[in-house]
């Protein structure tokens, strides 16, 4: 049991948290902050939150549990504010889609990362985004990754996962570095190629047509365009040095696709077709 629940960034995550615990009766109390209060307010309404503080500093007093659900750009603006408000027993984690920044971040703050600080990661979500999108059964059967440090606190580790159990998740650890290298393939890069081709379409002269007569596929594929902007900036620039390598892989792939094509080397073509469709015929997700 969590006695207060401080959740930074009430919006689709932080949110659809919220509603979970809620919902397991796992916290006494849940407490919501961010910059706007009209926000906050919709959030009580709802019946997501118990109450609200605009002030981070008050809003983390004498909490036992605080989640950092704001955009991953913020990380260091947010701890350097309620750094001085943090009680000496409280656990902090977060739910960033890049690990590495919000360590250096956390490490810019404190000169050390802190012992019970614990770097997170619920590998879920849709292209919709605020509080009004958040529901309790996000994390059902989804995976949270935990990127703890070596001098990271193991009771620590145990209450963050045993937060995200209560919230229905499967809990796993994995090292920093590795998990921004997996993200940047399986959720940064299709971001990227998401938003990329929407906007190279918008932008050519028939793209009244191109969008009317877009069919399931289209649809499908870009879907995830429709997320956060704000939020996937903050990760493609968090999350650099991992979605810049990945992508210069994916555009030698492409260009070679492009060739064969222009060499109407329909075998190349084919394989690479074949390839494809038997691999994503394993995955179940």
């Amino acid at each position: 049991m969590i006695n207060k629940l401080t959740i930074i960034g009430v919006g689709l995550i932080g949110g659809s948290l919220a509603r979970a615990l809620k919902h397991a009766g796992a916290c006494k109390e849940i407490v919501g902050s961010g910059r706007d209060a009209v926000h906050l307010q919709k959030a009580v309404a709802l019946g997501v939150i118990d109450r609200y503080e605009v002030s981070l500093s008050a809003a983390v007093q004498d909490a036992d549990m605080v989640v950092l659900a704001m955009p991953v750009g913020a990380t260091e603006t947010v701890l350097r504010q309620i750094k001085p408000a943090l009680a000496p027993h409280v656990i902090v984690t977060d739910a960033g889609s890049a690990k590495a920044s919000v360590i250096e971040a956390a490490r810019a703050v404190f000169g050390e990362v802190p012992a019970n600080f614990v770097p997170g990661h619920p590998i879920a979500g849709t292209e919709q985004s605020g509080v009004e999108a958040s529901f309790a059964e996000l994390f059902q059967n989804r995976r949270v990754v935990l990127t703890p440090l070596a001098h990271t606190s193991a009771d620590a580790i145990r209450q963050v996962r045993a937060m995200w159990e209560q919230a229905g998740a499967e809990v796993m650890e994995m090292d920093a570095a590795r998990h921004d290298a997996v993200l940047a393939a399986t959720s940064h890069l299709p971001h990227l190629l998401a938003y990329a081709l929407v906007d190279t379409l918008a932008r050519m002269e028939s793209h009244d047509d191109i969008f009317r007569f877009a069919a399931g596929g289209f649809r499908d594929f870009t879907r995830i365009a429709a997320s956060d902007p704000v939020m996937w900036r903050d990760i493609c620039l968090a999350n650099r040095d991992a979605i810049l390598s990945v992508l210069e892989r994916f555009s030698a792939d492409l260009e070679q696709l492009r060739a064969a094509i222009s060499a109407d080397d329909g075998a190349r073509i084919l394989d690479v077709f074949t390839r494809a469709k038997h691999e994503r015929d394993q995955f179940n997700g």
